[in-house]
């Protein structure tokens, strides 16, 4: 275990540091705009004078806050790149450097971020963590929360308020807790800072932090939505965490990896967490994996899931290695690399243009690749052949097109470059120009006859690239050269409109509509464009298809409509459009499910108040008699609960095995799903088909809160289940002392 740290003189004296600045308020503009507030300090935007530079002035509300960031800011002078830039000090203040995009406590609220920026923010934090631990002696952070992780114009992470909060501060462990309930990190504690015999915060409690912030990042929710205090107290002392099933569905595999992580770090005994110098090596790897590619693609992906495949790299750079087999002439190749030209023409021989370098590349490649138009002349004049192709399939075409060389590639084309030959895996240049969004290219290409619906290995067009990257220009020009906009890719049956719906590209969706596209053809799952708008939630694209005669009924293979999608990723006001067009609130999918069911079961309240308003029933029964309170209660969506009872869902409904709400949310320990239920008149006695009562299950989940509850609204400890057992039996089997004494207590 690591030692406390809150010594901060003891780390004071590690270090020698020059003199640290101490601004006068004369020193800054008069013109001081606030830009944020808590109950501990306020932030301002300010220009100091003499730098012209904007910063940060935080102005401390306490006396101890402010002389914590005071020993803090006298090591401030040591750099790093993830944790937040300390200029100086000021009367009650700290000067710092100013974060134009905020705290991710913001920016998770307002934007959907893509995967790999969520893996960077975690490995960012997690960088700046193993900084902190990493110093003699450690610094603990102890308030760790996603409204001090602040982010710069480029969205990376930097950490701040660390050394703030100080165990010795405080005169007992309660008042150290409220303390922390005061600032609004109750989230963050770790369970062992609850125990009767708290010892002071250990680096374990920063990795418990930490876990709790990456479920936040993957998730872009709020951890114990709608709890209490108390009732967070409950769930974490009790080994239960935020709902991992709140990740996202489209997550990638490496999120599985990083899940296991995160579970690792939030472990209840703080001995089995990893310390972040073991964790940071883990995020590091996986945000590599998904690190979005820097270099200039050639072949990227076509679909979600697919991999990049060909760039650049794949084209002749002209390495050491690529010299001539068996002839003397081998720096031919390196004059290109090193744009030696005139040394190059003066060595340039005829018998050279024959020869094959490495991957199978010809010297017009090179020549090609090296972006002198004239050398590339002197090589054809020399007899090359325009259409050689390397081992990747490439022609000296493809690659002037990836390098984006329009005169050379005019010049090819003078000499009968063939601009149908297609690559290994059936890309054509027009799939390329097409993919990279290379308008100029494309024209050229089609003035030069090339064959506007050509398909690749997997029946892409290059009318399908342009309109899964957004190229509006290149998808004009091509659907002024065809006949049918609606040809089907090969593994998915899907169109040109289908791939512009699901990516989100409105104005191509209205090209591609005007020149007739149907908005009705379905994919080999019998999705159409709407489905796909719908479930990736692009209102426009929706409102584009419904006004264009989309069938707002139409189902796919498992009698999914858009509205199911639409309620399955909360997507609210999709679900206000269909049903203004008539589509069916209580549509049913071929598992018998409402789109009231799929929203409940994510969690999306706002989105079962449309549908509840729009005719949709709140007592549906689904696959094996689930309603969407039973789907509420049993994910613990606590807000979900509350909407349906209000809405007037019927809490004493069973599914298939008699199970209640009321039964599931006891048997999650859910207490405030049980509040739910008894305030909207559950039945604290039902029996499910083993004849276990709500009570019966509370005492088997150990949830004294829910036990008490339950009695106080009349549950019968006396009723026996199947096995003849009664609440009571139940505890003493389980040696459940506290529940026995309750139970017994109520029987004496």
């Amino acid at each position: 275990m690591a030692e406390p740290t809150s010594r901060t003189s003891e780390r004071l004296d590690s270090f020698t540091q020059e003199r640290f600045t101490y601004f006068k308020k004369e020193e800054f503009e008069v013109d001081w705009e606030k830009v944020s507030e808590s109950k501990f300090a306020r932030v301002y935007k300010v220009k100091i004078k003499l730098w012209r530079e904007k910063c940060a002035v935080k102005t401390f509300i306490t006396s101890s806050d402010y002389r914590n960031m005071l020993q803090v800011s006298k090591i401030g002078k040591i750099k790093f790149k993830y944790l937040m830039t300390i200029y100086g000090l000021c009367k009650d203040s700290s000067v710092m450097e100013y974060m134009g995009r905020g705290s991710l406590d913001n920016l998770l609220t307002t934007h959907a971020l893509m995967w790999p920026k969520k893996f960077q923010m975690i490995h960012e934090v997690t960088m700046a963590m193993n900084f902190l631990h990493s110093m003699k002696p450690p610094l603990l952070h102890l308030n760790l929360k996603l409204s001090n992780i602040l982010l710069d114009d480029h969205l990376h992470v930097k950490i701040s308020d660390f050394g703030i909060i100080n165990w010795d501060e405080y005169s007992n462990k309660t008042e150290f807790i409220e303390h922390l309930a005061a600032r609004g990190n109750i989230s963050y504690v770790p369970p062992e800072t609850f125990s009767v015999n708290a010892e002071p915060p250990t680096s374990k409690y920063d990795v418990y932090s930490f876990a709790v912030v990456m479920w936040e990042i993957l998730t872009q929710k709020r951890p114990y939505c709608g709890m209490n205090m108390t009732e967070i107290l409950i769930r974490v002392t009790s080994g239960k965490r935020p709902n991992v099933e709140m990740v996202p569905d489209d997550k990638p595999p490496e999120c599985e990896e990083m899940i296991s992580i995160m579970q690792g770090c939030w472990c209840q005994d703080s001995s089995e967490r990893p310390a972040f110098s073991e964790t940071v090596c883990m995020t590091e790897a996986l945000s590599d994996v998904l690190k979005l590619p820097d270099k200039i693609p050639g072949k990227e992906t076509k679909k979600r899931s697919r991999k990049i495949e060909k760039s650049v790299s794949a084209l002749p750079r002209g390495d050491s290695n690529d010299t001539p087999d068996g002839h003397s002439d081998k720096d031919i190749v390196f004059y290109l690399k090193h744009k030696d030209f005139e040394s190059f023409k003066n060595v340039l021989k005829k018998e050279h243009v024959s020869m094959l370098f490495k991957n199978d590349n010809s010297l017009l490649h090179y020549a090609v690749a090296s972006g002198n138009t004239e050398c590339v002349r002197l090589v054809l004049n020399h007899g090359a052949s325009v259409n050689c192709q390397s081992a990747h399939g490439y022609t000296p075409l493809v690659v002037a097109l990836l390098k984006k060389y329009h005169e050379t590639f005019g010049l090819l084309v003078e000499h009968g470059a063939d601009v149908n030959i297609p690559e290994q895996d059936l890309w054509t240049p027009l799939h390329f120009a097409s993919q990279s969004g290379d308008d100029r290219a494309v024209r050229l290409l089609l003035d030069a006859k090339a064959t506007a619906d050509v398909k690749d290995k997997e029946g892409w067009t290059p009318l399908h690239l342009a309109a899964q990257n957004g190229h509006e220009n290149i998808v004009r020009n091509l659907v002024s050269r065809l006949s049918n906009v609606d040809e089907e890719e090969g593994q998915s049956g899907r169109t040109a409109l289908h791939t512009a719906c699901e990516y989100g590209h409105l104005r191509i969706a209205k090209v591609l509509l005007a020149k007739g596209a149907d908005p009705n053809r379905t994919d080999n799952t019998q999705s159409t464009a709407l489905h796909l708008a719908a479930e990736q939630g692009h209102f426009r694209i929706v409102r584009l298809l419904v006004n264009s005669k989309a069938d707002v009924k139409c189902k796919d293979k498992r009698s999914y409509s858009a509205l199911h999608f639409a309620a399955l990723q909360g997507f609210t006001g999709i679900c206000r459009l269909l049903l203004s067009h008539g589509e069916d609130a209580d549509v049913r999918t071929c598992q018998n499910w409402t789109p009231m069911h799929l929203a409940a079961l994510k969690g999306h309240s706002e989105t079962l108040l449309v549908l509840e308003e729009n005719g949709g029933s709140v007592d549906a029964q689904g696959e094996g008699g689930w309603t969407p309170l039973h789907l509420g209660c049993h994910h613990q969506h606590d807000e979900v609960v509350s909407v349906l009872i209000n809405a007037g869902a019927n809490p004493n409904m069973a599914e298939d095995g008699g199970w209640t709400p009321l039964h599931l949310a006891c048997h999650n320990s859910s207490f405030a799903n049980v509040l739910l239920l008894i305030a909207g008149h559950a039945n604290v006695n039902m029996q499910n088909n083993s004849k276990d009562t709500p009570l019966h299950l509370a005492v088997q989940s150990s949830s004294v809160p829910i036990v008490k509850a339950l009695l106080m609204n009349g549950a019968d400890k006396d009723i026996v289940n199947c096995k003849g057992y009664t609440a009571l039996d139940l505890a003493r089997q389980g040696s459940k002392e506290e529940m026995m004494q309750l139970l017994k207590h109520l029987e004496d």
